[in-house]
């Protein structure tokens, strides 16, 4: 079932009737989503997210996989949904 959607909408994207940027966003928790997901060529436990809510705010996030950390600490997305996005991505990257 998933590679006849795989091939629907490869089709589609051919054909111009599917535009990239209605495609799902990378990876969700909560209200927060995350894509243009990146792990840092110098420190392989650095990752780098570009995150987004539902009220069309974004940014962009780096994440220390070691401890959690978020920097910037503040911004204007939702901090406890991007800390368990973060904590997600860091499990999904880091530990492959």
């Amino acid at each position: 079932m998933k590679t006849l959607w795989a091939l629907l909408l490869t089709v589609g994207l051919l054909v111009g009737a599917v535009q990239p940027s209605g495609a799902s966003p990378g990876l969700c928790v909560g209200l927060v989503c995350a894509d243009e997901i990146q792990r840092s060529e110098r420190l392989p436990w650095q990752l780098k997210l570009r995150v987004s809510d539902q009220r069309g705010q974004h940014e962009r996030l780096l994440v220390d996989c070691r401890d959690g950390v978020l920097s910037p600490q503040i911004g204007l997305v939702d901090r406890g949904y991007a800390a368990a996005l973060a904590k997600r991505a860091c499990r999904i990257a880091v530990g492959s």
